[in-house]
């Protein structure tokens, strides 16, 4: 089992260019979505190992919903990035988490005071 954060952008009828650490729609401004969604994996995984006893590997996902186009040109970008219609990719990925494990991180990621003070 590997642990996602997702972070979702709805750009409804725009197109999306992605680069190592940039986002662009319709070709605009860059956007820091990548560096963003990033910080955010890092701080699941701080809040989820401070209440498991055992590394907690999260990683960084974007998912452009409504997009007319996903074009992807990164070389280095340690972040997943999909349409909302490919995020079942996800799901044959495997990790290294026991199952015991899963339902830990899955206890932990419910309970609402472990984020408050995250």
């Amino acid at each position: 089992m590997v642990v996602f954060s997702i972070n979702t952008k709805h750009h409804h009828r725009r197109a999306v260019w992605v680069g190592d650490d940039s986002v662009k729609v319709d070709h605009g401004k860059p956007a820091p979505y990548a560096r963003k969604s990033r910080a955010e994996a890092k701080r699941v995984a701080r809040v989820l190992e401070r209440y498991c006893d055992f590394p907690v590997p999260v990683e960084p996902v974007l998912v452009f919903v409504g997009v007319t186009e996903l074009k992807v040109v990164a070389t280095q970008l340690d972040v997943r990035v999909y349409q909302e219609r490919q995020v079942s990719a996800l799901a044959p990925l495997s990790g290294v988490l026991t199952a015991d494990q899963v339902e830990q991180v899955y206890s932990v990621a419910r309970h609402r005071q472990a984020w408050a003070q995250a």
